[in-house]
């Protein structure tokens, strides 16, 4: 897959569609209404500053969390957010988050912190660049899944740590665009440093034996995968 490829097939995804279409609309309430220059950047630069630590909360302790099957209405919830990425991770349709699950977000991680400091103006630019740079993150999220060989050390390095999070242990490299807080937490590893493959890298500890107590993911999936994806019959 070359640059120009990837770039079609992302910015041809609905979710990213929208959320470029919100953030003119954000940045339009601005204008309207805009706030004066130092707390519009105060919030601009809060607001892109945070994003990654909400996103490693969410990914290490919501996303793969081993609570959400257990709770019924949830479950539908945490199978199409995660679950279905881990096991397929480099599938299109399930590479992007649900609009249902990640507007929200956004909205929560940022226009409250940008109104306490610019009102409405400061909410609109904060809510602005968390939208884009979710689209950043979800750029990035796709070159580290789909078929292109990244040209910087950067890229490339950040793919190689996220693969392994696919792959061989999903107990760590949380990041995406950023492993600094991986790094705060102790979650950060290299393959050599964890010798041994995470049995449930592919189902999230959603095992067969956890099916049977709590079915719904596995009613909604067709059984339990244990497999690598790259190997089960189509």
């Amino acid at each position: 897959m070359t640059l120009r490829e990837l770039v079609i097939a992302y910015a041809q995804y609905p979710a990213i569609i929208a959320y470029t279409l919100l953030a003119l609309v954000a940045i339009g309430l601005y204008v309207e209404r805009p706030a004066p220059l130092l707390p519009t950047v105060t919030a601009v630069l809060a607001a892109a500053l945070i994003y990654p630590f909400i996103w490693y909360v969410l990914h290490r302790w919501v996303l793969h969390s081993r609570w959400m099957f257990k709770i019924a209405p949830l479950a539908a919830t945490w199978k199409r957010i995660h679950y279905d990425h881990h096991q397929d991770p480099n599938h299109l349709e399930v590479l992007f988050g649900a609009l249902h699950t990640t507007l929200p977000t956004i909205a929560i991680a940022t226009a409250p912190l940008g109104y306490a400091i610019g009102g409405f103006g400061g909410a609109c630019a904060a809510f602005a660049t968390g939208l884009l740079t979710t689209c950043f993150y979800e750029f990035c999220h796709c070159i580290q899944h789909l078929a292109y060989k990244p040209k910087s050390k950067w890229t490339a390095e950040m793919k190689r740590r996220h693969m392994a999070h696919h792959f061989h242990d999903e107990n760590g490299n949380y990041g995406i665009t950023t492993f600094l807080w991986d790094k705060l937490f102790g979650t950060f590893y290299d393959r050599t440093e964890r010798p041994e493959k995470s049995p449930t890298v592919f189902n999230l500890g959603y095992t067969p034996e956890i099916a049977r107590r709590w079915p719904k993911v596995a009613e909604l999936s067709g059984g339990v995968e244990t497999a690598h994806p790259r190997r089960r019959e189509r």
